[in-house]
C-alpha cells in the first residue's frame, strides 16, 4: 500500500527529491564553505513569514536532523502585521509544523513615527536589533536569516549605482552590539527562482511586502535592479554568477579608496 502524507510531510519530501540539486546542495554548500554552523550551536531561526524564511526553517530542521549536535529555535516577529497577515504567518507555520514563538514589537508604527530618518533604516534597525535580543535570551549564540543568492548580488549593484560604494553582504558576521551573537545566512548560495519554484510547485502562499511605505510593488531600488540583471542576464547567462563572484575575487589593490575595520584608506598610503 502506497504512504499517505501530510502536507507537511509532502512539502518536506519535495525539497529532499525534486528539490534536492537546487536548494539541499547549495545550503549544504553554504554551511561548509563559510564555516557557518558547528556542533554545540544554538540557533535561532527567524520567520518573516515569507517564502525564504519558511523554507530556511525546514533546511534548517533537515540540517539538524542529519548532523546532529544543534539546537533550533524558530522565532518570528510581529512588527505591527495586519490581522490578515498574522493570520497568514500563523496558518503557515502550523500547516508546515514549524514550532515557532511569535513576539510582538511596534516596530512599523515606530518607523512610520520617526523624523528625519529614512522608515526603512529604523525599520531595518528595529527588526535586527529585537531579533538579536530575542535570540540572546533564548540563549542561542546565533541567528539564521533567509537572504539568498538574488539578495547579495543585488545588494552588490544597489551599493554601486545607489550608494556610491563597493560592497558585499556577508555570509555571516557578529553583532557590534549584543556580545555573543552571531549573524549567518545558509541559504547565501540558493538562487532566488529555485525557491519560486518550490513554492509554487507546492502550492504554497507566503506574506509578500507587507511594508506600509512601499507606495507599490515594483517600484522600490531592489526592484529596479532586479529587473536589471534579468536584462543583462539575457545577454550573458554567466553574468549572476559573475557579480556573485566578484565579492569573493576583490583586488584592492586596484581601488582608489577603500575602508577596513571602518577606518578608510587610501592607494597613495603605498607611495608614501
Amino acid at each position: 500500500m502506497e504512504r499517505e502524507f501530510t502536507r507537511a510531510q509532502e512539502v518536506r519530501r519535495s525539497i529532499t527529491t525534486e528539490f534536492s540539486h537546487s536548494l539541499v546542495t547549495p545550503f549544504f554548500e553554504a554551511v561548509k564553505k563559510y564555516e557557518l554552523i558547528r556542533k554545540g550551536d544554538r540557533i535561532a531561526v527567524c520567520l518573516s513569514g515569507g517564502k525564504d524564511s519558511a523554507l530556511l526553517a525546514l533546511l534548517m530542521e533537515q540540517y539538524a536532523r542529519i548532523t546532529g549536535g544543534i539546537e533550533i529555535e524558530y522565532i518570528s516577529m510581529n512588527p505591527g502585521y495586519s490581522d490578515e497577515n498574522l493570520h497568514r504567518l500563523r496558518e503557515n507555520c502550523e500547516m508546515l509544523e514549524i514550532p515557532v514563538r511569535i513576539f510582538t514589537t511596534d516596530v512599523l508604527s515606530a518607523a512610520e513615527a520617526a523624523k528625519g530618518k529614512s522608515p526603512c533604516w529604523v525599520c531595518a534597525h528595529k527588526r535586527r536589533g529585537w531579533l538579536y535580543k530575542t535570540a540572546k535570551d533564548l540563549g542561542c549564540g546565533k541567528i539564521a536569516l533567509g537572504h539568498h543568492f538574488d539578495d547579495v548580488i543585488e545588494t552588490t549593484l544597489m551599493g554601486m549605482l545607489f550608494g556610491a560604494q563597493i560592497q558585499g553582504m556577508l555570509p555571516r558576521l557578529k553583532s557590534n552590539h549584543f556580545e555573543g551573537i552571531e549573524l549567518i545566512r545558509p541559504m547565501y548560495m540558493i538562487e532566488e527562482r529555485n525557491i519560486i519554484r518550490w513554492a509554487e510547485s507546492n502550492g504554497l502562499e507566503f506574506l509578500r511586502c507587507a511594508c506600509r511605505f512601499s507606495s507599490a510593488e515594483g517600484t522600490s531600488k531592489r526592484a529596479y535592479v532586479k529587473k536589471l540583471i534579468a536584462q543583462l542576464e539575457r545577454d550573458d547567462p554567466k553574468i549572476r554568477k559573475n557579480i556573485f563572484n566578484s565579492i569573493h575575487t576583490a583586488d584592492c589593490d586596484t581601488l582608489v579608496g577603500y575602508k577596513i575595520g571602518g577606518v578608510k584608506h587610501s592607494f597613495s598610503e603605498r607611495f608614501d
